[in-house]
């Protein structure tokens, strides 16, 4: 009785340990959403900043964010002022963090080098990877066009915060992106 006890138990703890393990693995990617004249190298992006404009841009939304009387406006296109601005040639610091306007000020002091930054950053539409591939082919979509008046934001957010990033500005063979730190230095 208990050889067929012990042979029991062990054929169980070998059935259930032969099971692979299944972690569930939740990656949010967002690449074909994002516009043509963002910054390659990003997965997901939420927000934009550009600095030579002083305005966001919320990916998912394709919305600018951008300050007019002491309000944050949500519009499909920038302010009239810059109806011919590059956003190509334009710096750009991805942000993922939820409603990042609201930390504005530290992100014009932190960010203001780059207002007239000339270094041109690698763009998606220039891209030849596979990946960004749906948002080169939506070129069109995300370019500034008349503006149809200011929108609010979702609601509920389910996006975890994973800080600013943002690709250095410097002449490095590693052209990856780096994570801010807590203390606000760059990962360049």
């Amino acid at each position: 009785m208990k050889k067929i006890i012990l042979t029991s138990s062990l054929f169980l703890a070998v059935l259930v340990t032969s099971h692979p393990a299944k972690a569930q693995v939740s990656i949010s990617v967002n690449i074909g959403s994002q516009p043509a004249w963002g910054p390659t190298g990003y997965d997901h992006v939420d927000y934009y900043y550009i600095p030579a404009v002083d305005a966001y841009y919320y990916v998912p939304s394709s919305q600018y964010i951008y300050l007019v009387n002491n309000k944050w406006i949500w519009s499909s296109a920038l302010p009239s002022r810059y109806s011919g601005f590059d956003l190509y040639g334009a710096y750009k610091v991805v942000m993922n963090s939820p409603k990042p306007y609201l930390q504005h000020q530290s992100h014009i002091t932190k960010y203001s080098r780059y207002k007239t930054y000339t270094a041109k950053q690698p763009v998606i539409r220039d891209s030849r990877d596979v990946k960004y591939t749906k948002a080169r082919s939506n070129e069109g979509h995300n370019q500034p066009q008349q503006q149809r008046g200011p929108q609010q934001p979702e609601k509920s957010r389910s996006t975890p915060a994973r800080g600013d990033q943002h690709q250095a500005p410097s002449s490095q063979k590693n052209n990856k992106p780096g994570k801010d730190d807590k203390n606000g230095h760059g990962g360049h």
